[in-house]
């Protein structure tokens, strides 16, 4: 069995006991709540801890917290908000290890994933305090128009007051702190609720906040499932956003329920990438193995299928097969030079193996893989998928790879458009003019030439059309989305300072 070791640094977070519970961080102080639920660790199908589950009353008691205190944030001078960023930042890692093996064992995933996102955590801290220093305002000088001729306006950025962020399970710790940072840099507080699946990482970082400094109020994780920690906490009035990365039905229904309140959807996709006759086929098929089977494709940006022309299409199979040998799939926990583990649970390892059985009944070949134990799904690679198999159309969010023949590039636009997703995309072509082509016609909010599609550390901004959701990720992109420009007004000619119109040249 797998076991939290956690160590004196982080005995404030939990109860102790058999299974280490967890507790939630309201108000500057660590709570234990009454309700409680299971972690099941995805590297042996079996419980892990236990985490709080929150009541209305103690949502409540978050979002008065995070209401008295937004002044505490807002009236903080930018350069102290940056410096408390820079602060936790350096103070967060020196518990890179402890965080690292927590990853793995709570969300499975392979030594290197875990320690890409905890770096890449770190640097985007970094750049956000740097582009945090970019939220400026706009001189407009009135005299452009004869109705504001004595007037001049600055439009400047404001914080929106509460932000909510809600996080997906694959990258806990980086998503959940890729909204916290954002909101607080530009004068937010936050409530975080982290993935329900593996929020303990996040929960460790919130306690190194706590003894940095965070004033109180200012920043609280909470942690639950059902309406609760959904419905009641998305419909709170006391929230003036909610940054939303998650599935696209669980997207659509905060939508819903949001109102006129800001909502920033980072939804589900379908990665689609083209290959052409002219690709650089052995660096399409390495960039499409690794888009596939990083993090066992549990990524929004992960390459979900591959249209690739006739011309080359068996050619593309044949390296696609030799590249299935680059990564290492295993127990993480067991082996650390595993480079893919299981999936986050038995239940997302069964769906995806009924995408795979429908595509294999309607015509698709299994070449590799397609088969599950517990929370391993095997690497696997599945040819001559039909358009009408559900994995040809649907998230795949597993280690699949799925390829499609198309007749030529304009066959491939279509089929890629079709889709009501519209976050990521590639094309594989050593012709600019085909490249482009395709890169414009493509109806997707980022799309890559000749690279499979990765967010990093969100400096190049993401965020997707259609189904995808809406908004745009990225280290000053994020800061826009959690404030809002107010235009004040100077009347110039009270004091006789404006130009005024004269309108002598008139026609």
């Amino acid at each position: 069995m797998v076991e939290l070791n956690l160590s004196d640094k982080f005995s404030d977070i939990y109860v102790p006991g058999e299974f280490k519970k967890l507790k939630v961080f309201i108000g500057g102080k660590w709570i234990e709540t009454k309700d409680k639920f299971d972690i099941i660790s995805p590297t042996d199908n079996k419980k892990f801890a236990e985490i709080s589950s929150v009541s209305k009353e103690d949502i409540d008691l978050a979002v008065k917290y995070a209401v008295d205190s937004k002044h505490k944030i807002r009236d903080l001078p930018a350069i102290d908000r940056i410096e408390l960023i820079n602060k936790f930042r350096l103070e967060l890692q020196k518990y890179k290890a402890d965080i690292v093996d927590t990853l793995v064992k709570e969300a499975g995933k392979a030594r290197r994933s875990a320690e890409g996102e905890f770096n890449a955590t770190i640097e985007r801290m970094r750049l956000s305090m740097e582009d945090s220093r970019r939220i400026m305002g706009e001189y407009i000088p009135g005299d452009w128009s004869s109705d504001t001729s004595q007037k001049v306006a600055l439009v400047i950025r404001e914080p929106l007051g509460v932000v909510l962020g809600i996080s997906p399970f694959n990258y806990p710790f980086y998503t959940s702190m890729a909204k916290v940072i954002p909101a607080l840099l530009s004068g937010n507080s936050v409530i975080i609720k982290p993935p329900s699946a593996d929020p303990i990482a996040f929960l460790m970082a919130a306690k190194v906040f706590q003894e940095v400094g965070v004033p109180d109020g200012v920043f609280q994780v909470v942690t639950g499932k059902g309406d609760v920690a959904g419905d009641y906490l998305t419909s709170n009035e006391g929230i003036n956003m909610i940054s939303f990365t998650g599935s696209t039905d669980v997207g659509k229904h905060i939508a819903s329920i949001a109102g006129l309140r800001k909502t920033h959807l980072e939804l589900g996709g379908k990665g689609t990438v083209i290959v052409l006759e002219d690709a650089d086929l052995d660096l399409a098929a390495k960039e499409c193995v690794k888009g596939s089977f990083e993090l066992a494709g549990q990524r929004c940006d992960a390459v979900s299928r591959i249209l690739a022309v006739e011309k080359v299409y068996n050619d593309l199979v044949e390296r696609l097969k030799q590249h299935l040998q680059d990564y290492k799939f295993g127990n993480p926990v067991e082996d650390p030079s595993v480079t893919m583990g299981p999936v986050i649970s038995q239940n997302a390892a069964k769906r995806i193996d009924e995408m795979v059985k429908d595509a294999i009944s309607k015509g698709a070949k299994l070449l590799a893989g397609g088969k599950y134990k517990d929370c391993y799904y095997e690497p696997t690679l599945l040819v001559d998928v039909p358009l009408n198999a559900k994995i040809a159309e649907e998230e795949t969010f597993g280690p699949v790879i799925t390829l499609i023949k198309v007749k030529d590039k304009s066959e491939a636009i279509s089929v890629a458009n079709k889709s009501k997703y519209g976050l990521d995309s590639s094309v594989f072509t050593g012709k600019f003019y085909d490249a482009w082509e395709v890169m414009k016609a493509l109806q997707v909010g980022n799309v890559t030439l000749n690279g499979a599609p990765s967010h990093g550390t969100a400096y190049f901004p993401f965020g997707g059309v259609k189904d995808s959701g809406s908004g745009k990720e990225g280290v000053g992109y994020s800061i826009d989305e959690m404030t809002y420009t107010k235009t004040i007004i100077f009347n110039l000619g009270a004091g006789n300072l404006g130009k005024k119109y004269t309108g002598q040249f008139k026609d």
